[in-house]
């Protein structure tokens, strides 16, 4: 049994998913029937996608929070600590009940799986199906983790379900093609509740689409039957759909792609709840960001957890349109399980200096085999990403941008890192 928080994460964040050999998602029904299903109590929103999802789970947040509801949220990865992972209301899971959930989960495992633990993700997926059935949210918006139909969180009923974007990514475990991977996404659509789409690739659609079909699944599409007339000088969009009409809807969060997010977090929010006042969704959007996704720690040190070819596009386009003066020194840092060489060829051309590192995770990929996929002749291996740092800012010129982008757990090291070094 754990005794602080210290204990309780230092053994789960060991966790492997290959430990517990059972079906999928076998382990997390037999815990939480023995838990006495406390997935079954609470409202829920699901969200899917390979870039986008906590972007578009947080805007909606914005918006039922605005509303008057108490808005559970389940996130990954963290940042700084797991208990930001689940929050109510944006305030963290305290120790206390993390740990005294844990410890639940532990007689469990002990006592019916043999002692075979999950995987930390699914451990922490069990610890916030308690904690939101406990607390009673009004709602509670879950991220996967990966992909969908085999996602630990999958065991739940939504009211809506949300598909952001799909890009080929995971690939090892989702599939090589954009249909396989809109497959596993697919798999949160459930029989006859709403799904949000965000996705245009007409293959990944077409999946999507016949999934709903089969599923009796109400379908709002962006570009169809969510419609948007955008304004990337300003930041702003008109929206229609589901009856509504909004016009001059601005938008926080840097990109042109945030309109879109924004747009079906607006569509989801609203299936949830048909009485959000237009004048709540105008003012929640104009106060929603994401840490780490185009955050500026300074106005010339920017942090984007681009981990795949789409992300790098959307940072790149914001780059274009609110610094397109500037010269982009790219610090890079990623996953193996990741196909790098389309994103940094994509930095390559607009780059003025690429420069590769790497974190310290069983599956980092090294500086040298992500720089071996540079063609740019200004680039440079670093194993020491925070000595790096270092001499970058010391040395960034006033017509420079660094952008530090790559992996979302080097952005959480990264940023960390920087809040006490610029304290």
């Amino acid at each position: 049994m754990f005794q602080s928080m210290k204990d309780c994460t230092d053994y789960i964040f060991a966790l492997k998913a290959s430990q517990y050999k059972g079906e999928p998602l076998e382990s997390a029904l037999k815990i939480l029937q023995a838990l006495g299903n406390p997935h079954h109590t609470t409202k829920f929103i699901h969200f899917a996608g390979s870039n986008g999802k906590g972007s578009t789970l947080n805007a909606t947040r914005e918006i039922l929070m605005h509303h008057g509801l108490t808005v559970g949220a389940f996130i990954s990865p963290h940042l700084e600590r797991a208990n930001e992972r689940i929050t109510i209301n944006k305030q963290q899971i305290l120790d206390e009940d993390f740990v005294r959930y844990a410890n639940a989960i532990v007689q469990i495992i002990e006592r019916d799986l043999e002692g075979k633990f999950p995987s930390f993700f699914e451990f922490v997926t069990l610890i916030m199906f308690q904690h939101f059935a406990a607390q009673q949210v009004d709602v509670a918006l879950i991220e996967t983790g990966i992909g969908g139909r085999l996602d630990s969180t999958n065991v739940l009923v939504p009211e809506v379900s949300v598909i952001t974007t799909i890009s080929l990514e995971h690939t090892e475990m989702l599939g090589d093609t954009y249909e396989e991977i809109a497959n596993e996404k697919a798999g949160i659509i459930k029989a006859g509740k709403p799904v949000v789409v965000g996705v245009r690739h007409s293959e990944a659609r077409s999946v999507i689409c016949e999934r709903a079909q089969e599923k009796n699944a109400p379908l709002y599409m962006l570009d169809q039957t969510i419609l948007l007339n955008k304004n990337a000088t300003e930041q702003t969009f008109t929206y229609e759909a589901l009856g509504r009409k909004l016009e001059g809807v601005y938008v926080k969060m840097a990109g042109t792609h945030q309109l879109d997010n924004a747009a079906l977090a607006i569509t989801a929010a609203l299936l949830f709840d048909s009485s959000i006042s237009d004048q709540v969704i105008r003012e929640s959007l104009r106060y929603a960001s994401w840490d780490g996704r185009f955050e500026r720690v300074t106005p010339q040190i920017i942090l984007d957890g681009a981990h795949n070819s789409e992300g790098t596009t959307a940072l790149l386009a914001t780059l274009a349109q609110v610094a397109p003066q500037k010269r982009y020194k790219f610090i890079y840092a990623a996953l193996q399980d990741k196909d790098h060489r389309i994103s940094i060829r994509m930095m390559d051309a607009v780059a003025a200096e690429m420069h590769f590192t790497e974190i310290a995770l069983p599956r980092a990929a090294t500086a040298e085999a992500l720089a071996k996929e540079s063609t740019h002749v200004k680039k440079f291996i670093h194993k020491d990403w925070r000595s790096l740092l270092r001499e970058q800012i010391a040395q960034i010129a006033s017509e420079e941008l660094l952008i530090i982008t790559g992996s979302l757990y080097f952005i959480a090291e990264v940023r960390t890192f920087l809040q006490e070094e610029l304290a």
